[in-house]
């Protein structure tokens, strides 16, 4: 079994995956992490120097080499869902999980972070942009959705599980 989880930075993807790969003894994977890996730095230092379409390359070519992989949970990058080739690959891998948050919420969690190359200038501003476009995407692709404003991750975690089960 795999579990992918998608949804805007901030939502809690990487919390909320570690706790569910823990609860149900999978392994997890970030593609970001992957990413990182794979090129020997940080995302923000590829999307200055490459830019975001050779970003989303690589997002789409860490996905192609998960296809032979079993047993984990998978915290996408947000922008992982802009390409309809990586949405098919996704769905090969398992059922794809929305995480969502107020964009209040959100802003609140991220707003000390320097380490997000979307959100340069007035955060807020950017972040009701880049919702504005992905929100319509993420609810097409959505198997299930979850809304992390109210909640923490170990109780997302359990709604989450208690969907699969059904």
């Amino acid at each position: 079994m795999n579990i992918i989880l998608t949804g805007f930075m901030g939502v809690g993807k990487t919390e909320v995956g570690k706790a569910l790969a823990d609860k149900l003894k999978l392994n997890f994977l970030d593609t970001d992490e992957l990413i990182e890996k794979t090129e020997g730095r940080q995302i923000s230092e590829i999307f200055d120097k490459e830019g975001e379409p050779y970003f989303r390359d690589l997002e789409t070519e860490v996905l192609k080499t998960l296809g032979n992989y079993d047993n984990f949970v998978l915290a996408t990058g947000g922008g992982i869902i802009l390409r309809e080739e990586n949405v098919e690959l996704l769905r090969e891998i398992g059922p794809l999980i929305l995480l969502t948050a107020r964009e209040e919420i959100i802003l609140e969690r991220v707003k000390d972070t320097e380490d997000r190359p979307l959100l340069t200038g007035d955060k807020a501003q950017k972040i009701k942009e880049i919702l504005s476009v992905r929100n319509p995407i993420y609810n097409r692709v959505a198997d299930f959705i979850v809304d992390t404003s109210e909640i923490t991750p170990e109780q997302a975690t359990e709604e989450i599980i208690k969907w699969l089960k059904k």
